[in-house]
């Protein structure tokens, strides 16, 4: 039986999987979170082996959590279930440790697929992201992109677009405000930019926030 661990700060979603997730054989739902705070202590209390988990969560994004809990808990497998643009987190969230990424446009039958994939041990991707590779320009100008950016730095400037500081940013990432005026400064290196705003709106235009 895989236990598994629903984090996701939409009720519905969280409503909606449990209820895909409860009629299949050898899956068995044993906790439902919204935040990203909240996995550590329920990991430590709990037997679980899989996490399906959002990246957007309040308190703390979903692949911060999802580098922390793998330093904890190796043996726990992670499938990141977003809305965010694939072509562009799917490589963020495998490099922290996620075995899939699948995305909330997918259908019941695929989050099916992607949930037994996981559990046997492979990595899972969608059919949708490999033909965003092979058949879209602006998909493959962002992801030249992207591959210019650490996942750390991919953190930082998620957190920098939803307007936190140097400060609180440090906090979240476990970091000192040093190293995150560091990947500021490559980050506006990488994205051709001076300041803040400039860096925000790039990251935008290319789908990186």
């Amino acid at each position: 039986m895989t236990n598994v661990l629903i984090v996701d700060n939409h009720p519905v979603v969280r409503e909606g999987l449990t209820s895909i997730i409860n009629n299949l054989s050898g899956f068995k739902i044993i906790g439902a979170l919204g935040s990203g705070v909240q996995i550590f202590d329920f990991v430590r209390n709990y037997a679980v082996d899989l996490i399906i988990s959002e990246i957007d969560l309040p308190e703390l994004n979903g692949i911060t959590a999802l580098r922390a809990i793998k330093k904890e808990h190796k043996s726990i497998k992670i499938l990141m279930f977003s809305n965010q643009p694939e072509e562009i987190y799917a490589i963020s969230t495998l490099k922290a440790g996620a075995s899939g990424y699948l995305s909330k446009n997918a259908g019941k039958e695929e989050i099916i697929v992607a949930l037994g994939t996981v559990v046997s041990g492979d990595v899972y991707l969608s059919e949708k992201m490999d033909k965003h590779y092979k058949y879209t320009d602006t998909s493959k100008s962002r992801t030249r992109l992207f591959k210019k950016l650490s996942t750390r730095e991919v953190e930082v400037l998620k957190l920098l677009s939803v307007g936190k500081k140097n400060k609180h940013i440090a906090e979240e990432l476990a970091i000192n405000e040093k190293t995150v005026s560091t990947y500021k400064a490559r980050l506006f290196k990488k994205l051709n930019v001076n300041n803040v705003i400039d860096l925000v709106h790039q990251a935008k235009h290319h789908d990186l926030a």
